[in-house]
């Protein structure tokens, strides 16, 4: 991060898709013990693996690989990049020692195949906040079918079942210059930018509770898949408005949909900066 290297948090409340994360970890091995214990010759050639998944995205990979030497006990560091426009949700880091090659001779209670596991370890980072994350892009609206002037547009496509990365797309107009900046200094924002960034926030939040009731099966006994539009909308639902019903909260906006618009605004606190 540009601000200077972090232990790992349990989350990063003001992370956006523009802010790539730069992650190390070290990790020391004792090869030779651990070639004894699991039964493994000499020669045996093992590796350090990192690998990511996002659950926000749906997206995973792998983050480095590290060939061990042949003995000793050396100190492996990972260093790699990962990619905002990639990330979302929940970050699962998972680091593991394997068997670098496949073993023909192996003992039949030995690992065999390369990349077996012989030892693993998770750690999780929660990347949303408590705004609604989701892709974005700067686009000029001049050749969409959106108005030329207009700043912003959320689309939502597909049902509540489908993954929220790939239903959910907030499209910037670059005609636009303050919201463009806005979103570019959304790390570090000036006052300026955090109105801006203020705005689009409730405007997003209202039209993705207005999409979420319009759908019936929008209750809170839903059970929508981990990742789901469905499950992000239950849950932006539960910090706008908890303790209350959806049927209550349904019932409002439909009935006097001004009034929901200004709860709305209360609830997401509007231009309310630090």
């Amino acid at each position: 991060m540009e601000d200077g290297e972090v232990a790992l948090p349990e989350a990063l409340p003001d992370w956006d898709y523009q802010l790539d994360l730069h992650l190390r970890r070290r990790v020391q091995v004792d090869i030779d013990r651990t070639r004894r214990q699991c039964d493994l010759p000499a020669e045996a050639a093992l590796s350090i693996s990192a690998v990511w998944t996002s659950t926000g995205s749906n997206l995973s990979g792998p983050a480095q690989q590290i060939r061990l030497a042949e003995s000793g006990m050396p100190t492996v560091e990972l260093d790699f990049q990962l990619r905002g426009s990639d990330l979302g949700g929940l970050l699962l880091l998972n680091t593991a020692l394997v068997l670098a090659e496949r073993r023909g001779d192996a003992r039949p209670a030995s690992p065999r195949r390369a990349g077996s596991i012989l030892w693993s370890d998770r750690a999780t980072l929660r990347l949303q906040g408590d705004a609604p994350q989701f892709p974005m892009a700067v686009i000029d609206f001049a050749r969409t079918s959106f108005p030329d002037d207009a700043a912003w547009h959320l689309q939502i496509s597909g049902g509540l079942e489908h993954a929220t990365m790939g239903a959910l797309l907030l499209l910037i107009n670059e005609r636009n210059s303050v919201t463009a900046t806005a979103f570019q200094n959304a790390g570090k924002p000036r006052p300026v930018d955090r109105i801006v960034l203020s705005a689009v926030y409730a405007d997003a939040a209202r039209i993705m509770m207005e999409h979420a009731l319009a759908h019936d099966e929008f209750t809170e006994d839903a059970d929508f898949p981990d990742g789901s539009l469905g499950a992000t909308l239950l849950s932006l639902c539960d910090r706008l408005f908890p303790g209350q019903s959806i049927t209550d909260i349904r019932l409002r906006q439909r009935q006097s949909p001004a009034l929901f618009a200004s709860d709305l605004q209360a609830a997401v606190k509007i231009f309310e900066v630090s």
